[in-house]
């Protein structure tokens, strides 16, 4: 049996990085509206000529919000939005006009429960459509594509052959062995969705603990977290049970607040994903709230270490350290950002700095545990808050806050 020739069209944030995992085994087609290099797959500005040459058409486009949606500013008090498709319906009647034979067609982009029934199967005409999104981060995408807990795939009545198709395509690229989880295109639309949120109300939850220990003393999170986190009948596993940081990034924080408007539309009374978001941003303010008093203790300026939504990227979007930042800014304090990506570079000084970063907490799980370097020399007499509570507290060069420990020893 030929190998399938693959194309993607969006070679963006995501879509390059998945591309050329696909090209270590297919050749692989690449089409963006800009030209983009790469060394394995065969890009191109002409959509046209990589419709027609590729067996296997995968979608990578944005699925996006408006900047005030994005998660890095307060946003529970906006009306719910959906995400904009205009791009996904665009690029499939692009597909529609110049594929001359039957094609597969694969969406990986993310998209509400509902939505490729209602928004884009009219488009099409015989082409069979998959809904197939990836459990993907910045920052690990390769990785994460090839070591996933598991393949998300929908088809428009849950039995389309081509699945199977789809699954053995895969199976020469895993190197983890993942289960497939197949249903109609609602059902895998829900899994990725009510996936990210799952994970949006689990980080909202630890952090609430954090928030207790805060007020109660005596007490440390990683101690209620972790007794959670090792029940494992009746609760889930060891991820994102680390309080710190709040959720972030391009997917968790608007998949919540579309989510909302999903519950809108179908008459849903109860709002869990406004509460989630809500509790988003009081842990952002309490957590800011807290940086100010250390300031107006000490007298001296906030720095945020890492602007960036997590280690190793450049991407701002979805930042909980923006969002602790427009808090600070409430209080009419200036904050400063260090962060090599984002081009925040800072000379030496001293400040209340907080340790948004932590590289062993957010790769560890890849068994990367590359310890977390400062972005910027921070002069003795610093205060450092770390709530990943990871740093030594007994340095003699600065003053280490633990945020969310309240009973260990200083």
């Amino acid at each position: 049996m030929n190998k399938p020739t693959i194309g993607f069209i969006g070679l963006g944030k995501l879509g390059m990085e998945c591309a050329e995992v696909f090209a270590e085994y297919y050749t692989t087609y690449g089409y963006d509206t800009e030209l983009r290099n790469s060394d394995t797959v065969i890009t191109t500005t002409d959509i046209k000529g990589t419709i027609e040459q590729s067996d296997w058409i995968f979608i990578a486009v944005p699925t996006p919000h408006t900047e005030e949606y994005g998660g890095g500013l307060p946003s529970s008090h906006l009306t719910p939005k959906d995400f904009d498709y205009s791009i996904v319906v665009d690029v499939l009647k692009e597909i529609n006009k110049y594929a001359t034979a039957d094609k597969n067609i694969v969406l990986i982009s993310t998209v509400l429960p509902g939505t490729t029934r209602r928004e884009f199967d009219y488009l099409l005409d015989n082409h069979t459509l998959i809904y197939n999104p990836y459990l993907i981060a910045m920052g690990s995408t390769k990785w994460d594509m090839v070591n996933p807990e598991m393949l998300i795939i929908g088809s428009k009545n849950a039995d389309d052959p081509r699945v199977d198709e789809l699954i053995n395509i895969y199976d020469v690229m895993m190197e983890n062995n993942p289960r497939a989880e197949c249903g109609t295109w609602e059902e895998a639309e829900g899994i990725k969705i009510f996936y990210n949120t799952f994970i949006s109300a689990k980080v909202g939850l630890v952090n609430m603990i954090q928030d207790f220990a805060m007020r109660v003393g005596h007490m440390n999170a990683d101690v209620v977290a972790s007794a959670l986190a090792r029940s494992t009948q009746r609760i889930m596993g060891p991820a994102y049970m680390t309080p710190g940081m709040g959720d972030a990034g391009a997917c968790h924080p608007r998949d919540n607040i579309a989510l909302r408007s999903m519950g809108q539309r179908y008459g849903i009374e109860y709002d869990l994903f406004d509460t989630i978001m809500f509790a988003r941003e009081k842990q952002a303010e309490y957590l800011a709230d807290f940086l100010v008093e250390q300031s107006n203790e000490s007298g001296l300026p906030i720095v945020i270490h890492g602007k960036a939504y997590k280690p190793d990227v450049p991407y701002e979007i979805g930042s909980y350290s923006t969002l602790v930042g427009f808090y600070i800014e409430q209080h009419g304090k200036t904050v400063l950002y260090a962060d090599p990506l984002t081009g925040d570079k800072l000379e030496k000084m001293k400040a209340v700095v907080l340790l948004a970063h932590n590289r062993e907490v957010t790769y560890g799980y890849m068994g990367d545990i590359k310890a977390q370097t400062f972005y910027f020399p921070i002069e003795k007499g610093s205060v450092i808050v770390d709530p990943w509570r990871k740093m030594n507290r007994n340095l003699k060069d600065y003053k280490v806050v633990h945020y969310g420990d309240t009973r260990s020893p200083v």
